[in-house]
């Protein structure tokens, strides 16, 4: 049988993996109560992720649209205080110094399509104050909050914005006038969460192991082999580590029974670690695409097909 390689991308297996409520619901009880269970997963519920609208001036209308990669609805009123509340999550492989406005641009959509469909409902109500029906709203409606997290898989420390405050330059004697945005990050290289469920705590520990770079690649691979064949590390746990670390993995590898060659798939993760260094060290010297396929190929036995992967995915000249 002809080998078969398919790239897991990290969102689409990502957003997979979080879809599971007992999952979700430990990551945010984990991050906003110290592990403690206040949210159960049977009070999720799945919400479009697709939220857009449009943000109406005096002079021009500006479509907004955005879509999270996780957000469910949380609907036990006594867990906070609230007849419902919106947990959403982002997930990043790269740091984005504009998150702050990215998720103030999320929460808004949120917001704004509540308010529409408040409004619609009262363009033909009656016994409405006058403030009232020109707000589109009365002063007793309430939304529903959102609550947002970042999940961020790269090897390199956060060094963005975690506040709007962070991207602006104030003086500090304006600050206190100045309104900020926060959000939840959680960096997936190193993080002390309390976590109960045992993917989670799976997934976390090797995406640490991973992305540490204190660690040669044999002594990650090993690591990580070790862990897994000691813990019997789930297979859809398995597959979203490989998503989340942008890698591809050998469907081969699955043997009939399903059960998971670990030697296989961390000498991918080791692989392609090796080959994207091969691949920025040659455009930082400039060299050519022929030169450094060919080095791709004489260094880690690679075919040129498979080199020639590896270009396509890491081989974009950054200016």
């Amino acid at each position: 049988m002809a080998n078969k390689t398919r790239d897991l991308k990290p969102d689409t297996v990502l957003k997979n993996y979080w879809s599971d409520n007992e999952q979700f619901a430990d990551i945010f009880n984990a991050v906003l109560f110290q592990g403690e269970q206040v949210i159960r997963p049977e009070e999720l519920e799945d919400m479009d992720t697709e939220e857009s609208t449009v943000s109406e001036h005096r002079d021009y209308a500006e479509s907004i649209r955005a879509s999270r990669d996780n957000i469910k609805v949380c609907k036990k009123s006594t867990a906070f205080g609230v007849e419902l509340v919106m947990l959403g999550m982002e997930h990043q492989e790269h740091i984005h110094y504009a998150m702050p406005m990215r998720v103030m641009g999320y929460d808004y959509g949120v917001y704004k399509k509540q308010y529409d469909s408040n409004a619609r409902k009262y363009r033909t109500a009656t016994g409405m104050e006058e403030d009232e029906y020109m707000s589109g709203m009365k002063k007793t409606d309430r939304f529903t909050p959102v609550i947002m997290m970042v999940v961020y898989y790269g090897e390199k420390p956060w060094s963005g914005a975690v506040s709007l405050h962070g991207m602006l330059k104030i003086p500090q004697e304006l600050k206190a006038f100045v309104n900020d945005y926060k959000f939840l990050l959680v960096e997936a290289r190193e993080n002390r969460l309390v976590l109960h469920n045992v993917k989670n705590v799976d997934f976390f520990n090797l995406m640490g192991m991973i992305l540490d770079k204190s660690l040669s690649r044999n002594e990650t691979r090993k690591k990580a082999i070790d862990y897994a064949r000691e813990h019997k590390v789930d297979k859809s746990v398995l597959m979203t580590v490989a998503g989340a670390a942008n890698c591809k993995i050998n469907y081969n590898a699955l043997s009939r029974k399903g059960d998971f060659t670990m030697w296989s798939f961390f000498e991918e993760i080791a692989k392609e670690g090796e080959a994207k260094g091969i691949i920025e060290t040659g455009l930082e010297f400039n060299l050519s695409e022929k030169d450094i396929l060919e080095r791709l190929q004489k260094k880690l036995n690679l075919s040129l097909q498979m080199a020639q992967e590896y270009f396509k995915m890491f081989g974009k000249r950054t200016v």
